[in-house]
């Protein structure tokens, strides 16, 4: 029983999907995703983050659940993103990098203020990286 390539054209056919009527994640929806790439760098500054950093994640999710309802679809679908999966990775691999490097140049990131410098740049970078993704998105898809 083989399969021709007729057959595999016939079945990789897609359906028009219609997306006129996805707006964009707001740009504060990305401050949740900020505050979590600055995660490591609260919990080293402050022993309890991790408590305010749990709320804020379940804020997270029932703000998605709740008032980003009708964007579940575009919230699912940048998750799915490659793009997306980079940024994450580029931050993780920005953190380490800056750590190593401040490290090898003998001024380790150990200080109180030093932790919030790095989470307040992590934050920024990744709110600014996920909002730049949505749009880069949108308009590719001739959304914006």
């Amino acid at each position: 029983m083989a399969i021709s390539i007729r057959d595999r054209k016939a079945e990789t056919r897609t359906t028009e999907v219609d997306l006129s009527g996805i707006k964009p994640l707001p740009l504060w929806f990305f401050g949740f995703e900020g505050v979590m790439g600055a995660a490591y760098d609260l919990a080293k500054a402050w022993d309890d983050a991790w408590m305010a950093l749990v709320g804020i994640a379940l804020v997270n999710i029932v703000v998605g659940a709740t008032v980003l309802r009708r964007r579940m679809r575009l919230m699912r679908a940048m998750l799915k993103n490659s793009h997306t999966r980079k940024i994450a990775i580029g931050m993780v691999a920005l953190r380490v990098g800056i750590h190593l490097v401040l490290a090898a140049l003998g001024a380790p990131v150990t200080s109180v203020a030093g932790h919030l410098a790095v989470a307040v740049l992590m934050g920024a970078t990744t709110v600014t990286l996920m909002w730049f993704n949505q749009r880069v998105t949108f308009r590719a898809l001739r959304l914006a």
